[in-house]
């Protein structure tokens, strides 16, 4: 996923500052990001009680062949719900899909909730390039929305790396840049207005769409194209989504509970990576209780159907 370089004396791949600081930060996550140990270590240190798993999201493979996608969907799913088991009140998942073949998908969706108790499914920004509003992917909404699994939008990079190989920026502005297009084709393309149940958490704070929705709202009331496939202003469809809350800065947050309401945060730490936030649950200690109490549990019990300890 990362842009190498040739070397114009020889031709050889050439590895930037960024290649090889990721590759030294993947060494040393890699106990924590396979392992179990380390990672109930962490929690107890950091203060957590239940953490979801997901995919490592450079484990989509949506380039694969459908069948090798759908194997390998199979093997990662597997081993979260094999985590899960081990420390089944410590951990809860979430699993991949092979996207590329939407039907595959659905097949192993359904395997994922009603086989391993999975409680929700991590899905790209888009798909091997194409967007989530295409038509071949309605079905796996309607699936996921009926279902009641959460769909965690996470993103690979931007599609469009070239500007962005040095500094990391591939992911500092790529990441958050591909989930601001993810959501607005949601949006646009009509997919929240056709599925309202859907649960959709983004991650990233919701990219830059959450910061600045007001932009598509003034498109929609100027412009008929704006208009295609929805009968109210953007915002109103992004108000259906959640948010993690792996914005860095508590002037963000506060911007983001102040704009969507703490209903619809979720604490986000991008553990074990090196762009984690360093001290998760200390990041939110200035709100008050009731905020608290939704962003650092009840959210997330909501939407990943879990029951809270001490309730039967």
């Amino acid at each position: 996923m990362w842009n190498v370089p040739q070397s114009p004396q020889t031709g050889a791949s050439c590895p930037t500052l960024t290649d090889i600081v990721t590759g030294e930060m993947m060494k040393e996550v890699g106990a924590r990001l396979n392992g179990i140990d380390l990672r109930i270590q962490d929690m107890d240190r950091l203060g957590i009680d239940i953490q979801a798993i997901s995919p490592n999201p450079g484990q989509y493979y949506y380039d694969a062949p459908a069948d090798v996608a759908r194997d390998a969907a199979r093997k990662i799913n597997d081993a979260i719900a094999e985590a899960v088991a081990s420390k089944p009140d410590r951990l809860v998942g979430m699993g991949s899909l092979p996207m590329q073949n939407p039907e595959l998908a659905l097949i192993e969706m359904r395997r994922c909730k009603q086989e391993l108790g999975l409680r929700g499914i991590e899905i790209g920004t888009n798909i091997a390039g194409r967007d989530l509003d295409s038509p071949e992917f309605l079905d796996f909404f309607a699936g996921a929305q009926e279902l009641d699994l959460l769909i965690f939008l996470h993103p690979m990079g931007f599609t469009e790396p070239r500007r962005l190989k040095d500094h990391h920026l591939n992911n500092l502005i790529g990441n958050p840049l591909d989930t601001t297009i993810a959501l607005s084709h949601l949006i646009f393309g009509g997919v929240l207005d056709r599925y309202p149940g859907l649960k959709i958490c983004a991650a990233h704070g919701g990219g830059f769409l959450a910061a600045y929705a007001a932009r598509m709202d003034h498109g929609y009331h100027a412009r008929r194209d704006c208009r295609q496939h929805i009968s109210r202003p953007p915002s109103t469809y992004l108000a259906q989504c959640h948010f993690d809350t792996l914005v860095f800065d508590p002037l963000q947050l506060d911007a983001l509970i102040k704009r969507w309401g703490p209903e619809r945060l979720c604490l986000g730490s991008d553990y074990p990576f090196d762009m984690a936030e360093a001290d998760p649950v200390g990041f939110h200690r200035h709100l008050d209780d009731a905020a608290l109490n939704q962003i650092l549990g009840g959210n997330a019990e909501r939407l990943l159907c879990i029951t809270p300890r001490g309730v039967d």
